[in-house]
């Protein structure tokens, strides 16, 4: 049987998804919020689009597991246990690219978004490392969808030698999470009103999540901060968007 069967696939997925919860658990999770109504636990909500970078994806697919999320996975082969790992944990997910040449993969999370949240590593699925490519901004845009940047970091994790250099954090060690307020992009933009934006919102997410970083590592308490735990949407309910949307062609 090939390694890349649809059984071995999802049995490796399987056993990954345990093992990442039970390594993830150990962890001391805390946050500083912009404005708390942005978790996705808050199920009756605006969608939005959740984007944080590729090296980081353990943290909310770990602590956001079944809150009414689809997240955008490459049609990669090595995105095939990932994608078997989120829907495992609760998401739902959609498999292409947001903006070369994925029609298809924008009519999908197009209709995930009448009553999910959406989520993306904006870096991925080959980098460059922490450079937002222009999908979220140009989907954002086109959907009215706002965008919420979430930084993360952890104090002196493992790397890996992947291009994102991913990482794994120390079981009982520290993650932090830093958010962005909702970050409306406006519609038709042209590609330098994209461009803009989307300079915008990478340096935002590389802000948060080097401050995010830092406050791993020196361990600071600070006066705003809010432990986090392992938690599924409540009430469990599909989200209601509260503004009109627009169509996508």
């Amino acid at each position: 049987m090939k390694l890349n069967h649809p059984l071995i696939t999802r049995l490796l997925g399987r056993t990954a998804a345990y093992t990442v919860r039970a390594w993830m658990r150990t962890l001391d999770y805390r946050c500083v919020y912009h404005n708390p109504a942005i978790d996705p636990v808050h199920s009756v909500s605006q969608p939005r689009i959740y984007v944080f970078w590729h090296e980081n994806i353990l943290c909310p697919l770990y602590l956001r597991a079944n809150c009414h999320i689809a997240m955008l996975l490459s049609q990669h082969r090595d995105a095939d246990v990932l994608e078997s790992m989120a829907k495992l944990s609760g998401f739902a997910t959609v498999r292409g690219s947001t903006y070369r040449g994925g029609a298809k993969a924008i009519l999908e999370l197009a209709e995930k978004s009448q009553n999910l949240h959406l989520a993306m590593t904006p870096d991925g699925p080959r980098g460059p490392r922490r450079t937002l490519a222009q999908g979220p901004i140009y989907l954002a845009a086109r959907l009215g969808l706002p965008i919420v940047a979430l930084g993360i970091g952890y104090n002196h994790p493992f790397r890996t030698r992947s291009w994102d250099r991913f990482a794994v954090p120390r079981p009982y060690s520290r993650c932090r999470a830093v958010t962005s307020d909702e970050i409306w992009i406006p519609a038709d933009l042209g590609r330098d009103g994209l461009e803009e934006h989307r300079l915008m919102v990478e340096r935002k997410l590389n802000e948060l999540t080097d401050q995010a970083t830092r406050w791993a590592e020196t361990g600071a308490t600070l006066p705003n901060e809010v432990f986090v735990r392992r938690q599924a949407a409540s009430p469990p309910q599909r989200i209601s968007p509260r503004l009109p949307r627009r169509r996508v062609a």
